[in-house]
């Protein structure tokens, strides 16, 4: 098997494990660990033995920057949150998945996998909130929106940021 089809395989897999973890998420408001931590370690075993350009998805160091710094974030959000309001803004499967992401991506896809998110959770969520009849301070899953910006980075990598920065001629 070549290096394309392995790596498109590989892809495969890991969207349709993120698209089982959206769905789980929606019906229960939580991120299985006995999915989102072997996803971690494996995202960072694929990159550490694969790495760029041979079948990898990133560095080794990225990865596991990407994990650390994943999980890092929306913990430290979270506690940020609590510190505010006395209650958890946002649960830890979601930084798992974030971190879980970052394993397989890299540290650099986690501003466009955030981005992604953030945008598609405020419209998404309220349309959620809406069509559950709940208030807007009402909780929502957010790890579907993770996942709709994670496929987003792993089928488009860095496209966000080109047509961001990308200057009319």
């Amino acid at each position: 098997m070549d290096e394309l089809t392995y790596l498109v395989i590989v892809k495969i897999a890991l969207i349709i494990t993120l698209l089982l973890l959206a769905y789980i998420d929606l019906r229960s408001f939580q991120l299985p660990n006995t999915i989102t931590i072997p996803m971690m370690a494996i995202g960072i075993v694929f990159n550490v033995i694969g790495s760029p350009p041979h079948t990898g998805l990133t560095s080794p160091v990225a990865s596991l920057l990407g994990a650390l710094t994943g999980f890092a974030v929306l913990w430290a959000l979270d506690k940020l949150y609590f510190l505010c309001k006395k209650q958890h803004g946002i649960g830890l499967g979601d930084a798992k998945l974030l971190s879980a992401l970052g394993a397989w991506l890299g540290i650099g896809a986690l501003p466009n996998i955030l981005l992604i998110a953030c945008i598609s959770g405020l419209i998404g969520g309220s349309l959620w909130l809406r069509y559950q009849r709940q208030a807007l301070r009402s909780a929502f899953p957010f790890g579907p929106f993770l996942v709709f910006a994670g496929i987003i980075e792993l089928l488009w990598p860095q496209h966000l940021q080109a047509l961001l920065l990308s200057s009319p001629t």
